[in-house]
C-alpha cells in the first residue's frame, strides 16, 4: 500500500478543518436563538440530544436561563458572527493558498472586523457575569476570558505583522488566531463525544475536563499548520538559537517540578482529580513529544530555522505548567476560589498563554534578523589598507 504523502496530509487536514467549520457555522448561528425565543430551532442542541440524550441537553441548558438573559442581545450578536468566522476562516486560508492578494485582504479586513465585534459582545457577556454564575463554574469563565484576550490580541498582531511587511509573521498569528476560535466547535464535539468514554457524567463536568487540554490542543494545532506551511531551511540574520540546551535544560527542570506537585495535587482529589489530570496530561504529553521530535529531526537534517521553532515553543510548553503552578495563588487570593478550581483555571489556561508568549518570541526573533540584515547593508564598507601605503608607512624614517 502506497504511504500518504505530505502533501495529501496537508489537504486532508485543511479538508478536514474546513468541513468542520462549516457545519459547525448554522449550529454557532443558530444557539441563542431558544434563549430569545422560545421553541425556535437550535441545531446544535437537536444534534446533541440524539448523540446523547435530551435530559443531558435539558439539565445543562436549565441553568443558562437567567445569565444569558442578561446578556442576551450580546451573546447573540458574539454567536452569529461566531459562526460567520467559523466561514470566514477557511476561506482566508484558500485566498492565501490560491496567491488571490485582493481578495484575501478584503476578507481579512471583514475577518478582523468580524473578530472584534463578535469578542466584544463576548466580553460584555463575561462583564455582567460573575465568574461563579458562568458555565461550569469560575474555572470556565477564566478560560472564557482567556480565549477572548488570545483572540484580540493575536489577531491585532497578525494585522501589525501584515502592515509591517511580515507575511510569515502574519500567517502565525492568524493561524493562532483561529486556533482560539477553534475551541467553540471543538468543545461541542467533546460534548457529544465525551459521554461516550465517561458516561454519566453532566455538560458541565464535560465542559471540565474539557478545558484540561483544549489550549494546548489548538495552540498545538496551529504551530503544526505554521511548520507545515513554513518550508524555509534557514532565516537570512537568524543564527544561533535563543533556547539553547541550558535554557531548555533549565525549562524542562522547571517543568518537571511543577508537573509533580500538579499530580500530587489532583491525587488529594479523589476520582475527580484523576480524571482532570488524565485529560491534562494524555495531550501534554503528546505534545511534547511531537514537539521534541521535530527540533530533533530539524536539527539533523540541517534546517535551522524549523529547529529553532520547534525549541522554543517546547521550551514554552516546558513552563506552562510553572505558570500554571504559579497562578493558582493569583485565583485563590484575587477570586477567592478554592483550590481545586484555582488548580483547575491554572492547568486550563497555561498552555495557551505560554504559546502565545512562544510565537512572540518567534516574532521578535523574525524582526531581530530583518534589523540585522538592514544594518549590515547599510553599515559602510570599510576599504583595506592598500599594501604600498602599509609598507611605505612602516618603512618611511621619521623626519
Amino acid at each position: 500500500m502506497r504511504r500518504p504523502t505530505s502533501s495529501a496530509w496537508r489537504r486532508g487536514a485543511a479538508i478536514a478543518v474546513t468541513v468542520m467549520c462549516v457545519a459547525y457555522a448554522p449550529v454557532a448561528m443558530t444557539e441563542l436563538w431558544p434563549y430569545a425565543s422560545p421553541g425556535a430551532p437550535a441545531f446544535g442542541e437537536w444534534l446533541l440530544a440524539r448523540t446523547v440524550s435530551p435530559r443531558y441537553v435539558a439539565d445543562a441548558l436549565a441553568t443558562r436561563v437567567e445569565p444569558y438573559r442578561n446578556s442576551l442581545l450580546p451573546m447573540i450578536v458574539h454567536s452569529v458572527l461566531g459562526g460567520l468566522l467559523m466561514l470566514l476562516g477557511p476561506a482566508q486560508l484558500l485566498t492565501a493558498a490560491r496567491r488571490r492578494t485582493r481578495l484575501h485582504r478584503v476578507l481579512g479586513v471583514v475577518f478582523a472586523v468580524t473578530v472584534y465585534a463578535s469578542m466584544a459582545g463576548a466580553g460584555l457577556y463575561l462583564a455582567r457575569t460573575a465568574p461563579e454564575d458562568a458555565f461550569s463554574g469560575a474555572a470556565f469563565w477564566i478560560v472564557l476570558a482567556t480565549i477572548l484576550v488570545g483572540t484580540v490580541l493575536s489577531v491585532t498582531f497578525g494585522i501589525l505583522a501584515a502592515v509591517g511587511g511580515f507575511p510569515d509573521l502574519h500567517q502565525r498569528w492568524m493561524l493562532l488566531c483561529y486556533g482560539f476560535l477553534l475551541t467553540a466547535p471543538l468543545l461541542r464535539l467533546e460534548w457529544g463525544g465525551l459521554p461516550l468514554l465517561l458516561p454519566g457524567l453532566s455538560m458541565a463536568e464535560i465542559n471540565q475536563v474539557a478545558i484540561m487540554h483544549l489550549g494546548s490542543v489548538v495552540a498545538f494545532g496551529a504551530l503544526i499548520a505554521s511548520r507545515t506551511l513554513d518550508r524555509r531551511t534557514a532565516v537570512d540574520g537568524v543564527s544561533g538559537s535563543w533556547a539553547p540546551l541550558p535554557v531548555l535544560a533549565a525549562a524542562h527542570l522547571a517543568g518537571a517540578a511543577a508537573l509533580a506537585w500538579i499530580v500530587r495535587s489532583y491525587l488529594d482529589f479523589g476520582p475527580v482529580g484523576r480524571r482532570l489530570l488524565v485529560a491534562y496530561l494524555v495531550p501534554y504529553a503528546v505534545t511534547y513529544a511531537v514537539m521534541a521530535v521535530g527540533a530533533r529531526r530539524a536539527g539533523r537534517q540541517g534546517r535551522t530555522w524549523a529547529r529553532e521553532e520547534w525549541r522554543l515553543h517546547l521550551t514554552a510548553l516546558c513552563l506552562a505548567p510553572v505558570l500554571s503552578v504559579g497562578a493558582v495563588p493569583v485565583f485563590e487570593r484575587t477570586l477567592h476560589l478554592d483550590h481545586h478550581t484555582a488548580l483547575s483555571a491554572g492547568l486550563a489556561i497555561g498552555c495557551g498563554i505560554l504559546a502565545t508568549a512562544a510565537t512572540s518570541v518567534v516574532s521578535l526573533r523574525v524582526m531581530y534578523a530583518r534589523e540585522l540584515r538592514k544594518r549590515t547593508a547599510s553599515a559602510p564598507a570599510v576599504a583595506p589598507p592598500s599594501p604600498v601605503s602599509s609598507v611605505s608607512s612602516v618603512s618611511s624614517p621619521v623626519q
